[in-house]
């Protein structure tokens, strides 16, 4: 007997070469953005849009966004749709065999990082502020009371 093995529940058998519908709008996603046609912050297609586009089901569609957003390509922002995500990419985008062209420089990392800075520095003008307060408070000795 010859034929497609499928596998259960939608999951691709061991080995099995094709991708899958969502695998394949993600990857078209991807492709889109590292080309430039979608640039950081660029709303991505709405669920209907790719819907009609590949022929999928609304969960196939919601399926590939989750993968991007968990590879860091997208973020979803309340009540206004899924963006394409903000990062830079390396010298070597260009370069299909390179890591750096089938994921976000850094990635979930350098999104991290990032917040990590933010956070210091705001933890630091609130030092600052408080500094300023108190220097305030303690140089008026309760004039203007």
């Amino acid at each position: 007997m010859t034929g497609v093995v499928v596998g259960r529940r939608g999951r691709r058998p061991a080995g099995g070469g094709v991708p899958l519908t969502f695998e394949v709008i993600a990857e078209t996603l991807r492709e889109r953005i590292r080309s430039g046609g979608l640039g950081a912050g660029d709303p991505l297609p709405t669920q209907a849009v790719l819907m009609r586009e590949f022929g999928a089901a609304s969960l196939t569609v919601q399926k590939a966004m989750t993968l991007l957003k968990q590879e860091g390509w997208a973020v979803s922002r309340p009540g206004k749709g899924a963006f394409v995500a903000h990062h830079d990419h390396p010298d070597g985008a260009g370069d299909l065999d390179a890591p750096e062209a089938t994921a976000p420089a850094n990635g979930t990392t350098a999104r991290v990082e990032a917040l990590e800075r933010a956070l210091a520095e705001a933890a630091q003008q609130i030092a600052d502020l408080r500094g300023r307060v108190e220097a305030l408070e303690s140089g008026s000795g309760g004039r203007g009371h």
